[in-house]
């Protein structure tokens, strides 16, 4: 267990280096003045001239070296400061708690609501394969794996918003209107999870000692929940693992498009205005918290293997 917690620490400093340098390096690269993009997400648009970009320039340093200024940001993260937003002003990690809030909210509706919808059909598909439902469900799983999140979010609002008008299209505030982003988020993680329990839930059915299980005269439900609940819960719980680099990447598409004010869509507004440190933070932040919920997933994993308690 300490192995495997100093690996993940490790990886950790690893991510914070990558991802600090590649975002330096990307938002450099941009066409384009960046001090003019600055200034006109400080100003707007109708008031930026060559003026205020050049003041913009000599206020925050862009005219320096690019190491000195990547230097520097990697200085600040060993002291624990991400700096200050070059639009706003003010300190980046209180903007990122701010917006950190929404995003895991969201992306908790989409968990829960992605394991009440994937795992349980999984499983029903597993006990008979080839059935009616393991091929309806394998049909349904390839086609909403292979819609980006932006078309099935779009359908949704079409149907759901636009013409059931049953739940608001975008915005933020209600439970109404986590519905929509959350089960767009949702689909496209049970599509997966859905085909993992699957696959675990037929291979334990088949196993020697569920066919003891039911020699001694368990009943199927009995069964289950004795020999088959963790067997297959532990392929389920390792690949969430897998699947929050997919959560991570929909938050950014799916905040954008239902105006949700997340830790995603702060990131594209900081990219538009090319707002450095924020881009650097955010992304630094999105990248720890793939770690750290991946050193989650592989410590539950150790507790609920009953191969691993047996040991």
């Amino acid at each position: 267990m300490i192995r495997l917690l100093g690996y993940r620490l490790v990886q950790a400093g690893l991510v914070a280096l990558m991802v600090g340098v590649l975002t330096f390096v990307l938002v450099r690269a941009l066409p384009g003045d960046m001090a003019f993009r600055i200034a006109a997400g400080r100003y707007g648009y109708d008031w930026v001239d060559a003026a205020a970009a050049a003041a913009v320039r000599a206020e925050l340093g862009l005219d320096r070296p690019a190491l000195a200024a990547l230097g520097q940001w990697l200085w600040d993260l060993v002291r624990f400061d991400l700096g200050r937003s070059l639009v706003s002003g003010e300190p980046v990690i209180d903007e990122i708690r701010h917006q950190l809030g929404h995003s895991l909210q969201l992306a908790a509706a989409a968990v829960v609501l992605s394991l009440l919808l994937g795992p349980p059909l999984g499983v029903l598909a597993g006990l008979r394969p080839g059935g009616l439902l393991d091929r309806g469900l394998l049909s349904a799983a390839l086609v909403a794996r292979a819609l980006p999140h932006f078309v099935i979010g779009i359908l949704l609002v079409m149907v759901v918003a636009v013409q059931l008008r049953w739940l608001p299209a975008a915005g933020h505030g209600t439970v109404a209107h986590t519905v929509l982003p959350a089960l767009t988020l949702a689909i496209c993680l049970a599509a997966v999870s859905s085909r993992v329990a699957r696959d675990a839930m037929a291979a334990v059915a088949a196993s020697p000692y569920y066919a003891f299980g039911r020699t001694k005269g368990l009943g199927e439900g009995i069964l289950f929940l004795r020999h088959g609940l963790r067997n297959v819960g532990v392929p389920v719980v390792a690949y969430q693992g897998v699947q929050f680099v997919y959560l991570i990447e929909g938050v950014v598409v799916v905040e954008t498009l239902f105006a949700w004010p997340g830790i995603g869509h702060a990131l594209v507004h900081a990219i538009v205005a090319r707002d450095v440190p924020m881009i650097q933070g955010t992304a630094l932040v999105m990248g720890l918290m793939f770690v750290l919920l991946n050193a989650g997933v592989d410590l539950l994993c150790h507790v609920i293997d009953p191969r691993r308690r047996a040991a």
